[in-house]
């Protein structure tokens, strides 16, 4: 019988790629989003990976949504904590509002996503847990105080749960993109995305697809002694 895979934020971006990798790879795949009704019905059509609505900052609406995933395809077997959101302002100008708004959805998301399926994956002794990080979470950014202080808080929640998990047969890494060509970033002005490439070494954005490999790969059966890692993958731009 195919593994279950949740992918939160699974319908956009690297989610996307993540979502149809797995699927590929021979995963029951459901994917979590956030609002975008139309792209998500947009995904399902195109994938045929059904969506599930449900913001991940709040525990009640993820352990609902998860209850419902599991009753539709059966038990998570595999879960990617992939969403995640942006509120950039230099640290003197960040209000409370946009630093909890981050923290609520990129960190204290990834409690709510991996918390309601842990006891399951500890019962059957089997599980695995990837949390999407960043490069910024590694080695900090200009005006993403928030951002950065989430994603290397992921880096922190892998790494106590690869402890807890092991004897258990569960494994939690991260994944750190570097700069990645999602509809986001290709959507800043050209100058901007040139200077970002300007500073990588490999002269060019990361696909989302090259992500998504990652992540299939740290899904596999393959990966059962890769526990508690980081892949940085940024085409050589920081080495964490």
């Amino acid at each position: 019988m195919s593994r279950v895979a949740l992918v939160t934020g699974g319908s956009r971006g690297i989610g996307a790629a993540i979502s149809a990798a797995l699927k590929n790879a021979g995963y029951k795949v459901a994917a979590n989003y956030a609002g975008n009704d139309e792209a998500a019905a947009a995904f399902t059509k195109e994938t045929g990976i059904p969506t599930y609505k449900w913001n991940v900052a709040d525990y009640e609406a993820s352990k609902a949504g998860i209850a419902k995933v599991e009753a539709d395809l059966g038990p998570i077997e595999v879960v990617v904590a992939n969403a995640g959101i942006t509120r950039d302002a230099p640290f003197h100008k960040m209000s409370p509002e946009q630093w909890q708004q981050v923290i609520d959805t990129n960190l204290t998301g990834v409690f709510n996503t991996v918390h309601p399926v842990w006891p399951g994956m500890r019962e059957r002794k089997f599980g695995r847990v990837i949390v999407i990080s960043s490069v910024n979470g590694q080695k900090g950014q200009f005006a993403q105080v928030n951002y950065a202080a989430t994603k290397a808080g992921d880096i922190g929640i892998v790494r106590s749960l690869a402890q807890e998990g092991a004897r258990a047969g569960i494994t939690a890494n991260a994944v750190c993109p570097g700069y990645i060509a999602t509809e986001m970033v290709m959507a800043v002005p050209e100058k901007v995305r040139e200077s970002i490439i300007a500073q990588i070494p490999a002269g060019r954005l990361g696909e989302p697809e090259e992500i998504a490999r990652c992540v299939a790969f740290l899904a596999s059966d393959d990966a059962q002694f890769i526990n508690g890692s980081t892949i940085s993958a940024n085409g050589a731009q920081f080495f964490g």
